[in-house]
């Protein structure tokens, strides 16, 4: 099979089931930024990390191609081989945050994103989580569907801050507070 088909040459692409839709339209801006978000902690994994958030990075990449393809699934399309996002993946997001903040000093102030090569991208796939974030939103506003797709963004981006807190602090790299 070749990696090309040319059916988007005219500025198109199908969603799963079949229906064609524009390559700019929101429902492909979203699962697009949720597709680079994907790639940013790909290329997090293969820098420095302990195996366990090695691991944690891995499995967070297969829920965002779930993501991806719950985003890519029109809600009118029968929809029994996509997984939907819901409460036990944004559970899943919760129960990691409690256990990585557990272990944290308590933020007195903001911090400047940076620190170890692997906590400065950790945050930047924040920033992009969050532009995922706001586009499922206005997804959700327009074509009304399901919250949950959203409030997964938002639990990740919480968990990709505490995580690059975490990275930072387990390598000894001191946080830089804001200065107003």
């Amino acid at each position: 099979m070749k990696i090309y088909t040319k059916t988007g040459d005219g500025g198109q692409t199908s969603l799963f089931g079949g229906k064609r839709t524009d390559k700019d339209a929101l429902r492909i801006e979203a699962y697009g930024t949720v597709d680079e978000l994907n790639a940013q902690l790909g290329a997090i994994r293969s820098l420095e990390l302990t195996s366990e958030v090695g691991a944690l990075i891995e499995r967070l990449q297969h829920e965002l191609f779930a993501l991806g393809a719950d985003l890519a699934t029109p809600p009118t399309e029968d929809s029994d081989h996509v997984k939907r996002m819901g409460d036990a993946e944004i559970a899943g997001l919760e129960r990691e945050i409690d256990l990585i903040e557990a272990v944290l000093p308590r933020l007195n102030a903001f911090i400047l994103p940076g620190g170890t090569p692997a906590g400065a991208q950790l945050h930047v796939a924040r920033t992009v989580c969050r532009r995922a974030e706001r586009l499922v939103v206005r997804l959700i506003r327009e074509e009304s569907l399901s919250k949950s797709p959203a409030i997964y963004l938002n639990r990740l981006s919480d968990l990709l801050f505490v995580l690059a807190r975490h990275v930072n602090q387990t390598a000894r790299s001191p946080e830089k507070p804001w200065m107003p």
